[in-house]
């Protein structure tokens, strides 16, 4: 089970947004923490891919339900 250490809500924002605020929020956090983010923009899926493979950080998982795209990303430094 995973330990979520913050929650962030960006339904109903469009491409960039949904991943630019997940880089606001993952810099508040420290290393080891895990961000949820809840989006409904289908193309956050491959965002959050890219991003996490060019920030270093740990894309945990992705799910889609109902409309909703979770990730949850793990920060590394």
């Amino acid at each position: 089970m995973l330990i979520i250490d913050e929650c962030l809500d960006v339904t109903g924002l469009s491409c960039p947004l949904p991943l630019l605020k997940a880089k606001q929020a993952l810099n508040k956090l420290t290393s080891g923490k895990v961000l949820k983010v809840d989006c409904t923009d289908a193309g956050s899926v491959r965002d959050f891919q890219v991003f996490a493979k060019q920030s270093g950080h740990i894309l945990l998982e992705q799910q889609e339900q109902a409309g909703h795209y979770l990730h949850w990303i793990k920060k590394t430094s």
